[in-house]
């Protein structure tokens, strides 16, 4: 057992650096900061040294903002407008930080698209 708990995982409500975070949501770690600036909404805590910590809600936030960009297509500026006009926390629920339906779903893809180079060779 780790100073993490049995299965190495932090509890929910504990605070996660910028690193556990990108690796967690995939993102590369120049993104979430290119974010911090472009929304105001996220607000991680900064302490020694500026360093980000990020909660629970602030990652629900981010996980939202990315399913905005990259699987819904909309610019900033579009995430931006549904964040100021509250839509994020009512029409966009089903966005959830499930890491194990994500990688069930982009097996899925992969499985689908071999199906499909297949049928059209």
């Amino acid at each position: 057992m780790n100073s993490r708990g049995e299965l190495g995982k932090k509890s929910d409500l504990a605070f996660r650096t910028i690193s556990e975070v990108s690796k967690d949501l995939k993102l590369p770690q120049h993104v979430l900061r290119f974010w911090e600036s472009k929304f105001s909404q996220l607000k991680p805590m900064k302490r020694n040294g500026r360093r980000r910590f990020y909660r629970r809600e602030d990652m629900e936030l981010l996980a939202r903002i990315k399913y905005l960009l990259y699987d819904q297509g909309y610019t900033i500026k579009g995430v931006q407008k549904l964040l100021k006009d509250g839509i994020n926390d009512r029409k966009l629920e089903h966005v959830t930080l499930d890491t194990k339906n994500k990688a069930r779903l982009e097996s899925l893809l992969v499985e689908l698209q071999k199906i499909k180079s297949a049928l059209e060779s």
